[in-house]
């Protein structure tokens, strides 16, 4: 994923400096050259990486700084500040409103994905309850009204479009209007993709902005872009009042650092970010919980969200009785495995695990664990009512083993190799006994619920590792239970 390897370098700087005997003047230096130079090789221009460390210098003061402060807290929270900074303009974008007609250009260069990205804008709100509706009012690009017609027809989206008329504004106003009579309240009008250094594009997009008066104007922009970002934005930006951006293909091997810098071009936040080509692959853009997950540092109110996301109202208490008993059976596994693969790519679900670097699931290793799951339910759905239930080890006999490999075509070797997992995710479920999830939001239940010691038998060894052992599990308790800002870090408390 884009920006993982950005994340692992930065991670990497702080656990060297967390691993110094002394922070001094030498660390500290060592550190923010160190992630200075990981945001210039992710393409982050330069002004913004220089104006990142000065601040962080002047925030991390070691001389001033009492013998009895944590140094390696004040500098890990600087450098989360600072990044939250870049990515936050500190205004939050137009949002909106159910029932009130509501109009939303989009805007960007050719290639960025702005069509597509129209849809998954609209598909996304279609499933929160609004009555969207799209508009192509791009005349330049070929075939531009054939693939936005594809798409809205694929996701059950009205649209509107002309393959003869060339005046792109009177079709969006024509659009706008049309949608308004029949009472949508999103109206979202994709315009033609434009370079810089194209005025007569500039000019029409403009015009296109002044005819539909839209509430909203959302710049999306290739996370590949590179150096370039920041002077496209910003051209953007002069000729048209953006007031947000996507940032599309960020499930590809790009830099990806561009995108930190397109918010500093418009000080527009981005809103949502685009994680593949499939309709439901968008996600809502939000800033701590993001830079948390890029630092490896976790997201547990989004982990949670997940749960509550993917696992029906009704069976949430069960879920939570069966987890504070302690109690796993193959059907629990079998449950859990349909609720992972609702919830997304898995390298997004581990990232929002604190101690756990988007760099230790790769993309093509992604592909590989899912795979691996569906393959495992499907030596499951061979199996007997019995089997499933049984918490007995010694129930799953050789002639079992040999039924269940034949009866979904498998290996008895995968067949064992999956009882093995089995029993691993068994050990892992008896010791969160008497551990409740907590409820949407309720963050604060969940430090009180947990305890180091508890924690550090439940976490895999490598993730408590990187994490800097038990001594920095229990920093990561005592922060996640103590400051409201240092909660924020992990996407609870207020927002």
């Amino acid at each position: 994923m884009v920006l993982a390897q950005l994340g692992g370098s930065i991670s990497r700087a702080l656990q060297q400096m967390s691993n110094a005997t002394i922070i001094d003047e030498k660390v500290l230096n060592e550190c923010l050259n160190e992630i200075t130079r990981a945001l210039l090789q992710a393409d982050v221009q330069f002004n913004l990486v220089r104006d990142m460390q000065t601040n962080i210098k002047k925030i991390v003061n070691l001389d001033d700084l009492a013998a009895g402060h944590n140094k390696r807290k004040i500098i890990q929270q600087a450098i989360f500040n600072e990044l939250c900074k870049m990515l936050d303009p500190g205004k939050p974008s137009f949002t909106p409103k159910k029932g009130k007609a509501s109009v939303v250009m989009f805007v960007g260069l050719q290639g960025s994905g702005k069509t597509t990205t129209c849809t998954k804008y609209a598909y996304y709100h279609q499933k929160k309850g609004w009555r969207p509706a799209l508009v192509c009012a791009d005349t330049f690009r070929a075939g531009a009204f054939d693939q936005l017609k594809q798409n809205a027809t694929k996701a059950k989206i009205p649209f509107y479009g002309s393959y003869t008329e060339s005046d792109p504004m009177k079709i969006a106003v024509e659009g706008v209007e049309t949608f308004k009579k029949e009472n949508c309240d999103l109206i979202i009008v994709d315009t033609s993709g434009r370079h810089k250094q194209e005025a007569a594009l500039f000019e029409e997009m403009r015009q296109v902005s002044e005819a539909t008066k839209p509430d909203l104007v959302i710049f999306v922009m290739d996370s590949s872009i590179g150096q370039a970002a920041f002077d496209q934005a910003r051209a953007f930006k002069q000729s048209v009042s953006v007031g947000a951006v996507i940032v599309t293909k960020m499930d590809g091997h790009a830099k990806g650092g561009g995108s930190l810098s397109a918010v500093a071009a418009t000080k527009s936040p981005v809103i949502f970010i685009g994680t593949g080509e499939h309709m439901d692959e968008f996600e809502v853009f939000d800033v701590k919980p993001f830079v948390s997950r890029l630092l490896g540092m976790g997201d547990w109110s989004g982990f949670m969200d997940k749960i509550h996301e993917v696992v029906p109202m009704d069976q949430q208490p069960e879920l939570l009785q069966k987890l504070s008993e302690g109690n796993f059976t193959l059907r629990i596994m079998y449950e859990q495995f349909q609720n992972i693969l609702k919830m997304g790519p898995i390298s997004q679900v581990f990232s929002m695990l604190p101690g756990f670097s988007a760099e230790l699931m790769p993309k093509g290793r992604e592909k590989e664990s899912s795979t691996k799951i569906k393959r495992y339910m499907t030596m499951m759905d061979s199996m007997t009512n019995e089997e499933l239930d049984s918490m007995n080890p010694k129930l799953m006999n050789e002639s079992r083993i040999m039924r269940i490999a034949r009866g979904s075509g498998r290996h008895v070797r995968e067949v064992t190799e999956m009882l093995e997992e089995y029993k691993r995710l068994a050990k892992v479920w008896s010791k969160m006994k008497g551990l409740k999830i907590p409820k949407k939001g309720e963050m604060s239940a969940l430090s009180r619920n947990m305890n180091a010691q508890h924690m550090s038998k439940v976490l895999p060894p490598q993730m408590l590792k990187q994490i800097g052992g038990m001594g920095g599990l229990q920093s990561l308790m005592k922060q996640m239970g103590s400051t409201k800002d240092m909660m924020g870090m992990f996407g609870g408390g207020d927002k």
